[in-house]
């Protein structure tokens, strides 16, 4: 398709009016309506407002009583209580039950549990792993002292059974936690 001076003098025409670039590819025919805006932009045409308007001429805010609209007798005031408020933690959705007063937050203090037993850790680099070593990662991947723990794994899990309760944990303490 050629863009011959009396083409090109439509489009501005139907450009100034304020017509969509498809309107006027409909109108000028055999052209697409990308084909318009693109010569649009070679002719360096001014733009046009959005659809809409402005915000000078957008509809005014509605005006708010200075004071709330008196209510039946029998129809109780509401009153702000307290919700419990969704919050989510990965993919989990968590809900508060209890209402929260910001006085009495209580702290998490982690107690120390005497008769646990920590397995030995074997200390395994990355090219001494194998499909049934533990897989836990200890210490810091840029110190010198990191190394995997390297106990036995059992087939279903990368990990020790002590390091399988560490990262799979049931549902019901994660939601406790």
């Amino acid at each position: 398709m050629n863009w011959t001076d009396e083409r090109v003098e439509k489009l501005k025409r139907l450009w100034s009016e304020g017509l969509s670039a498809s309107q006027i590819a409909a109108q000028l025919g055999g052209v697409s309506r990308n084909a318009v805006i693109g010569k649009v932009h070679r002719l360096s045409l001014p733009g046009r407002a959005k659809a809409g308007g402005t915000v000078a001429t957008a509809r005014p805010a509605a005006k708010r009583p200075a004071s709330p609209a008196p209510r039946a007798p029998n129809y109780p005031a509401r009153v702000a209580t307290a919700r419990p408020v969704a919050r989510t933690a990965g993919a989990t959705a968590l809900q508060d039950d209890a209402d929260v007063n910001t006085a009495e937050v209580l702290e998490y203090r982690p107690t120390a549990i005497s008769n646990a037993v920590l397995p030995t850790s074997l200390r395994l680099t990355l090219t001494e792993l194998t499909e049934r070593t533990c897989k836990w990662p200890v210490g810091d991947p840029l110190k010198d002292d990191f190394h995997f723990c390297g106990c036995d794994a059992s087939e279903a899990s990368p990990y020790c059974k002590f390091h399988a309760k560490m990262a799979y944990q049931p549902v019901s303490e994660r939601r406790r936690a």
